[in-house]
């Protein structure tokens, strides 16, 4: 694997769990759909970057 490819990876896991703090944290229904949508696109672009191999979500 490239080093970029494993910089986009652990740039990707981070936003995740940036997102998974927030998901946590949100105080309304809008917006902790929000954020799931947002880890799910988040999902599916490391997948992609770790050639689709689906990452089993604790969330």
């Amino acid at each position: 694997m490239s080093d970029v490819r494993n910089l986009l990876i652990r740039g990707s896991e981070k936003v995740i769990e940036h997102y998974r703090v927030l998901l946590a944290s949100a105080k309304t229904e809008s917006e902790r759909q929000l954020y799931r949508n947002r880890i799910e696109r988040e999902q599916r672009l490391l997948e992609t970057l770790q050639g689709g191999i689906p990452q089993r979500s604790a969330a």
